[in-house]
């Protein structure tokens, strides 16, 4: 590391730089003097570029576990410690979203409440995955980035990077080996008032996100969605396309002012509801699960004035697609909401999404959320499955699940959500379906793919996600989801 280090642009010498915990500016030594201050409301994101690192020296080692420590080093960017803002989750982007990233992606953070620093921490980079399919106008707004997964690091105001190419990559366009414009985006999730969320685990309960005590969670919403949930929105008629179909009107919560969970309903109420909804006879739709309690958007505090305005539709639910967030497992369940709140920044503010790309999220204890706004019991167009988020719905259960078994209550959550959710439209979770691929590194675009009704993330594409260990629940999963629609 000492090599690596030693041409970072002038922070430090290479010798006050070599043992990383032994930091030389005071200012690194110990937790900030403004450590107390509150984080600001609304949240933010700090943008730091990463800068070239030069090989080191001949014969050293840049000590990097599991990196070539050979006297030259591949090509290398990365930032020296410093000190920050307050933010809770990082993760890298680079100005084409076209261009691929091959290396390895690390950072070391500084705690604000102990002032120490992490060991380095590996970033996954998903090159593509999670986002708008080809060919729509998310896609083509021109402000969509290349990016890696977030990793959420919880409260800290020191941070330092290192991005090294693998070995053997491929040149980019510049014949650089890796991405141009690369930078370290830091996110605050800011305060948020508290919403319950339940531990399944233990049945304990207490309010969510970084306020006060136990306490109720404020007025609920109706034993319906809330009203209001649906004003402004603008349905894909017969004959429109979703593009088309996009409003243009001013932003408009989802969920009436105090409204902030959509509370669980009987089977026949819920029945009844997507009955009234879709104009269809009861006999039209035989099986759907109870709906879930859903902790609405205003639930979590996401800030209505990040994400544009309109909704966008497709014309159906096929198929549920299972992912995890792959930001790591480092937060209990009472910080889910500025969890998802720092991804909603992420991927908008960050990746340049038009919104958060999943529909739905999960956290470890079992509690569901709104993802992408236009309303929980509507066909929205996601960002969760490049090449299949049209007629698809995506769910993430927020964590890491390659090497961790999921919960047992985050993959329950999960079955009681797609009972629900795949029900309204008529689907049989233990089926099969097929869905046309708007493109993808699995499947060219206008392929007709068959797939299971609940799939797995890299059942589309080819990829990790959901992690080895979430998605060998995915059989068991579909048992659970039919069985909770009643069917035989």
């Amino acid at each position: 590391m000492r090599g690596f280090l030693a041409s970072s642009i002038g922070v430090a010498t290479a010798a006050a730089l070599a043992l990383p915990l032994a930091l030389s500016t005071p200012a690194l030594a110990a937790p900030s003097q403004g450590a107390a201050a509150p984080v600001a409301p609304a949240g933010s994101t700090q943008s730091l570029p990463l800068a070239p690192v030069g090989p080191p020296a001949a014969g050293r080692s840049p000590g990097v576990p599991g990196m070539n420590t050979s006297p030259r080093l591949p090509e290398t960017r990365g930032l020296a410690p410093r000190e920050v803002k307050r933010f809770s989750l990082v993760g890298v982007v680079w100005d084409d979203a076209g261009t691929e990233l091959f290396g390895r992606v690390q950072v070391r953070t500084r705690a604000v409440a102990t002032g120490t620093w992490s060991g380095w921490q590996d970033v996954e980079t998903h090159n593509g995955e999670h986002a708008p399919d080809l060919g729509t106008r998310e896609s083509g707004s021109g402000r969509l980035r290349g990016s890696t997964a977030p990793l959420w690091v919880g409260d800290s105001d020191g941070v330092e990077v290192r991005v090294q190419a693998q070995p053997g990559a491929p040149a980019t366009r510049a014949g650089a080996r890796l991405p141009s414009g690369m930078r370290i985006e830091l996110v605050d999730p800011g305060a948020s008032d508290p919403v319950t969320v339940v531990d399944a685990k233990n049945g304990a309960s207490g309010p969510s996100g970084p306020s006060g005590p136990s306490g109720p969670a404020g007025p609920a919403g109706p034993s319906d969605e809330p009203e209001g949930d649906d004003k402004g929105d603008v349905v894909a008629l017969p004959g429109m396309t979703m593009e088309t179909a996009e409003s243009s009107s001013a932003n408009v919560p989802l969920a009436a002012l105090g409204a902030k969970e959509i509370t669980a309903l009987d089977k026949a109420d819920t029945t009844a509801d997507a009955v009234a909804d879709s104009g269809l006879t009861a006999a039209a739709r035989p099986y759907i699960g109870p709906r879930p309690r859903i902790v609405t958007r205003l639930g979590w505090g996401a800030d209505e004035t990040l994400r544009e305005s309109g909704f966008v539709y497709t014309s159906t639910v096929k198929a549920a697609f299972v992912h995890h967030s792959a930001s790591g497992n480092n937060y209990a369940c009472k910080d889910a909401p500025a969890v998802l709140r720092s991804l909603y920044r992420y991927h908008v503010v960050s990746s340049g999404w038009r919104d958060l790309g999943y529909n739905f999220a999960v956290d470890k204890c079992g509690t569901v959320y709104e993802g992408r706004a236009g309303g929980v019991a509507k066909a929205v167009l996601g960002a969760h499955t490049m090449g299949f988020n049209t007629d698809s719905m995506g769910v993430a259960v927020l964590g890491t699940y390659t090497g961790t078994n999921p919960p047992a209550a985050a993959v329950k959550a999960v079955a009681q959500l797609t009972a629900w959710k795949l029900g309204l439209f008529n689907r049989d979770p233990r089926a099969k379906t097929t869905l046309k691929s708007g493109g993808g590194n699995r499947f060219k675009k206008g392929t007709n793919v068959k797939l299971n009704v609940i799939s797995g993330h890299r059942d589309g594409f080819a990829t990790e996600c959901p992690g080895k260990l979430l998605y060998a629940q995915l059989p068991p999963t579909r048992t659970s989801s039919a069985k909770l629609q009643g069917r035989p």
